[in-house]
C-alpha cells in the first residue's frame, strides 16, 4: 500500500485489489500503487461540499448560471489504458462530452474537471503522481484547494502540460475558470 512517498513506477496491480479496500477508507491506483488514504476529515469534506453547493445551481441545474455541466463528489475513475483508477474529490464532464448521467460503478470518460481537496495525508499523491494521471487522461482543468491554508490553485492542461492558471488566497471573491461566469466566495468553503 502506497504512503504517499514513492512514485510507484514498475509496480502494477489490478482492479480487482479496490474491492478488499475497507469502506472506511479510499483506494485508489495511482501509476501502479494501490494506494489506500483515510476518508476526508472535516475541513477537507466541508471544503469539497461547500464547493458542490455553489456549483450546482449555476453550473449543472443552469440556475443563474449558464449550465452545461455534470458533477460528481468522489466518482471512481478508471482509465484501463492507463491502468489507472483515481477517485477525485469533486468531477465535472460537460454536457456536450457526457449529456446524460451513465449508470455505471465507475467512468472510463475522463472528467473535463477535477478538483482534489488537498491534506497533509494526501497533498503528495495529489499533486504528483494523481496529477500526472490526469493530465495523461486528458483532463483539461485540475483544481486544488486547501482549507487549513485557505487557498485554491487553478490548472489547465494545454499541449499534455499543466499551466499554473491562478491562485487565490484567503476569503475574497473570485473568478475562477473554467467557472468564471459565477463569482466563488473563496470565505464560505473555509466555514467549518
Amino acid at each position: 500500500m502506497g504512503d504517499g512517498n514513492g512514485s510507484g513506477k514498475g509496480k502494477s496491480v489490478s482492479y480487482a485489489v479496490l474491492e478488499d479496500v475497507p469502506p472506511t477508507k479510499v483506494g485508489e491506483i495511482i501509476e501502479g500503487e494501490l494506494v489506500v488514504s483515510p476518508r476526508p476529515a472535516s475541513p477537507h469534506a466541508r471544503a469539497a461540499t461547500k464547493l458542490g453547493g455553489w456549483l450546482d445551481g449555476p453550473f449543472d441545474e443552469g440556475s443563474n448560471g449558464p449550465g452545461g455541466w455534470i458533477f460528481l463528489f468522489e466518482p471512481e475513475l478508471r482509465f484501463p489504458a492507463l491502468g489507472d483508477a483515481l477517485v477525485p474529490d469533486v468531477t465535472a464532464w460537460r454536457r456536450e462530452r457526457m449529456p446524460r448521467m451513465p449508470d455505471v460503478p465507475y467512468f472510463s470518460l475522463a472528467p473535463d474537471w477535477a478538483c482534489e481537496v488537498v491534506s497533509d495525508v494526501t497533498q503528495a499523491w495529489d499533486r504528483g503522481p494523481k496529477m500526472r494521471v490526469y493530465a495523461r487522461a486528458g483532463v483539461e482543468w485540475l483544481w486544488f484547494i486547501d482549507p487549513l491554508g485557505e487557498g485554491l490553485e487553478i490548472h489547465r492542461l494545454q499541449e499534455g502540460q499543466w499551466r499554473l492558471h491562478g491562485v487565490h488566497l484567503g476569503s475574497g471573491t473570485v473568478n475562477a475558470a473554467p467557472f468564471d461566469a459565477v463569482p466563488l466566495n473563496m470565505g464560505k468553503l473555509w466555514l467549518w
